[in-house]
């Protein structure tokens, strides 16, 4: 089981950015086909295949080089803009909030762990009895 101490708040975060990048262009792939007339052979493997991947890498983020899997996953769907324009508005916006959340999501571990760390050294001190000077 894990601890509190454990959960990563990027991790989080950026699953489920990734995860609902996936769906949208899940969704999008019906209006590539009828509104932006891209062949039904080429919007559906791409489409329903970059859900895959973002589901895949949103489960493979325990890894820290999957972090650059979902950047280029970020390329691909700004790069769908070539088939339907409206797309790399789509994709600029779920590129935004990919790095926000992975920019974030260290942020916040760095600043969890010197709490943990701060938290620590006060449990320690108060166990041997020690008083430590104020700040």
């Amino acid at each position: 089981m894990t601890t509190e101490r454990e959960k990563s708040p990027r991790r989080g975060m950026c699953a489920a950015i990734v995860s609902m990048e996936g769906l949208a262009v899940a969704l999008a792939t019906p209006v590539m086909i009828s509104i932006g007339g891209v062949p039904a052979g080429l919007a559906l493997p791409l489409g329903l295949g970059f859900f895959v991947a973002c589901i895949v890498v949103a489960g493979l983020l325990r890894r820290p080089w999957a972090y650059w899997l979902g950047w280029a996953l970020q390329v691909v769907a700004i790069g769908m803009g070539f088939l339907l324009p409206v797309m790399f508005v789509v994709g600029v916006i779920f590129a935004f909030l990919w790095g926000m959340a992975d920019f974030l999501g260290r942020k916040i571990e760095r600043e969890r762990a010197a709490a943990f760390e701060a938290f620590d050294q006060i449990l320690a001190e108060e166990s041997t009895g020690e008083e430590s000077e104020p700040r």
